[in-house]
């Protein structure tokens, strides 16, 4: 399947809106685009809108975890936006939500 990833400003907040699979084949695409994002917008929290993720595999947290850490160095940070309740439920299993904001929606 393939990754669409759309970068918006949704009041004056950077949304990364990620839709597809984040898995192996499309995990460049998603550095790129999650990378390119974090430093344009330096200093500023970054949120990344997954709910039109299908399946995220391990190495896809890894770059969530990677990427929030370089907002954090330039005193942004990172959050991820997600209702899914199969991929929230992954992110508690795995701590990522203790690394990383998951919140349901931009306002919460």
């Amino acid at each position: 399947m393939e990754l669409l990833c759309r970068l918006t400003t949704i009041g004056a907040l950077p949304v990364l809106q990620v839709s597809g699979e984040i898995d192996l084949a499309t995990l460049p695409t998603f550095r790129d685009h999650l990378a390119r994002t974090v430093a344009q917008h330096a200093g500023v929290t970054v949120f990344v809108d997954l709910d039109g993720v299908t399946a995220l595999d391990d190495t896809g947290l890894g770059m969530l975890l990677g990427a929030a850490g370089r907002a954090r160095a330039t005193g942004g940070d990172l959050v991820v936006v997600c209702t899914d309740d199969r991929l929230v439920h992954r992110f508690s299993v795995t701590g990522l939500d203790r690394a990383v904001a998951v919140r349901p929606s931009l306002h919460v």
